[in-house]
């Protein structure tokens, strides 16, 4: 059989961080404003104004760290503008997305508010582009100060008396672009400074999170490894799968089986991109302790038609589901290096989780993977060879297939499994090496896939592109599993014992 897929079930590779599968909120387009906050007055079911339909799916996902502001906004945020009394915030233009008025009722009250619902770590992206070291500090100890202080004592007369909890802090974003359009060594030198004054009180241990490179600058990624790698806990990268040019990306809905097969070849250069800069990386940091955190990856397509250019709004296919996919493989094998991913963006906005309309409600395609997907986090990585068939389409190839294995802490062990082909069912033999003696093992699973590469999810039919149950599982015989693939799909496996 020429799909086969060796797993060491005895064996482990490492821990795939939870946080592996986070998730992106900016305030851009219909994201924060309609999709996670529709203000306390709407007929939308809330929680002081987050929307309860939202957070019950994001919750079921499991979702274990939300970034925000930004994304470009960050740079342009001034975090005292989103506190206080709601009528007195000042308003501002969003001047990246769409030129539209922010009116800041969406601060970090509600923010926190937000990940105290959804039960998940906040991180939050600091202002280098626009903003000083001192408005920095202070949002540090406004959060996070529990002493006398007149941060501190703001919060407490905006009403929240205790200090909350913040683990992960981005100084700056994309500052060798929107942040600023910086040279490596400068936004060094800048990161030295602000993030001395990104200070630990009250027991809060903060992992600062350095601005990392653009998709392939390697010289970033040295640059700053080399002159600040030790005052960092974490170094961002982001990349995005474009089908085509940024000038004309392509319909997110509109496509053949190039722009199918484009998508998927690459969205497999992530694995490059992540083993260059992991071996930039282990030069200055050989015990790994800095993680690469990659915290915007996705699809970006044009928007939808009738749209604000500047909401990003796209629909999501069958074709983004084995996106998620393929990049959730990536990110396992490199989990020695990676410890936080975070995809753009989860509602409303590129490849999200969620669309919204009034008080209408849609999952994506997008949103069943990572579902799917998720008994992989925080489980262990089972070493896995994969043996597949081509996928060749005019002069490239990539490999049909794509696989995970991992073990939970019951020993209960997960597989994931994606066909990249649209046209094409695919055999796949799995022997699992490593079993106790005599043990049986059950196998069930659950499938998704569609009858259309262009297949998607719409509030008129919102289970267009819904998981079932995967009934091409065989019998596990002598550690051996064969199942077979439907073509384009994504599957998860449970074997127990």
């Amino acid at each position: 059989m020429a799909n086969r897929i060796v797993i060491q079930a005895d064996q482990r590779e490492g821990i795939i961080s939870r946080h592996i599968y986070g998730h992106f909120a900016e305030h851009l387009g219909r994201c924060i404003y309609e999709g996670l906050w529709v203000g306390e007055e709407s007929p939308i079911p809330n929680t002081k104004g987050i929307r309860n339909d939202a957070v019950e799916a994001l919750r079921a996902l499991r979702i274990p760290v939300l970034r925000w502001p930004g994304g470009c906004f960050a740079d342009e945020y001034h975090w005292k503008d989103g506190v206080g009394p709601k009528e007195s915030r000042k308003r501002m233009v969003n001047t990246h997305w769409g030129g539209v008025v922010e009116n800041n009722h969406f601060g970090t009250h509600e923010f926190m508010l937000l990940c105290e619902l959804l039960d998940c770590e906040p991180y939050i992206c600091g202002n280098v582009g626009s903003g000083t070291v001192q408005e920095m500090s202070e949002w540090i100890e406004y959060m996070t100060f529990g002493g006398q202080s007149p941060m501190a004592d703001w919060r407490r007369r905006n009403g929240r008396e205790e200090p909350w909890k913040l683990k992960y802090f981005g100084v700056g974003n994309e500052n060798w672009g929107c942040g600023g359009h910086m040279r490596p060594e400068y936004y060094a030198d800048l990161y030295r400074r602000y993030q001395t004054y990104v200070r630990n009180y009250d027991g809060n241990r903060i992992y600062r999170i350095a601005c990392g490179p653009n998709s392939a600058d390697y010289r970033w990624t040295e640059v700053l490894m080399r002159e600040a790698g030790g005052l960092m806990d974490g170094l961002s990268l982001h990349y995005y799968t474009v089908p085509g040019t940024w000038s004309a990306k392509g319909s997110a809905t509109v496509f053949e089986e190039d722009g199918w097969f484009e998508v998927m070849r690459k969205t497999l250069f992530m694995d490059e991109l992540l083993t260059r800069h992991s071996a930039i990386m282990d030069q200055y940091d050989p015990s790994r302790r800095v993680g690469l955190i990659v915290d915007e990856w996705g699809t970006w397509y044009d928007v939808e038609p009738g749209t604000n250019p500047g909401f990003l709004y796209q629909q999501n296919t069958m074709r983004d589901a084995l996106v998620a996919g393929l990049n959730f493989h990536i990110f396992h094998r490199h989990c020695g290096r990676v410890r936080m991913a975070n995809i753009a963006q989860t509602v409303n906005v590129l490849q999200a989780m969620l669309l919204t309309e009034g008080a209408q409600l849609v999952k994506t395609p997008t949103y069943h993977v990572f579902e799917m997907f998720k008994h992989h986090q925080d489980a262990e990585l089972l070493p896995l060879r994969l043996d597949s068939e081509e996928y060749r389409y005019g002069d490239a190839a990539i490999p049909q297939i794509s696989a995970s294995a991992s073990k939970r802490t019951d020993g209960t062990i997960d597989i994931s499994l994606c066909n990249t082909r649209p046209d094409s069912a695919a055999e796949v033999e799995l022997a699992l090496r490593g079993l106790p003696e005599g043990a049986r093992t059950e196998a069930v699973g659950r499938l998704l896939t569609a009858d259309a590469m262009q297949a998607h999810n719409t509030f008129e039919r919102p289970d267009a592109v819904a998981p079932k149950p995967f009934d091409g599982i065989g019998t596990v015989r002598n550690g051996v599993l064969r199942v077979e693939l439907p073509p384009m799909s994504v599957a998860s496996l449970v074997l127990t014992s």
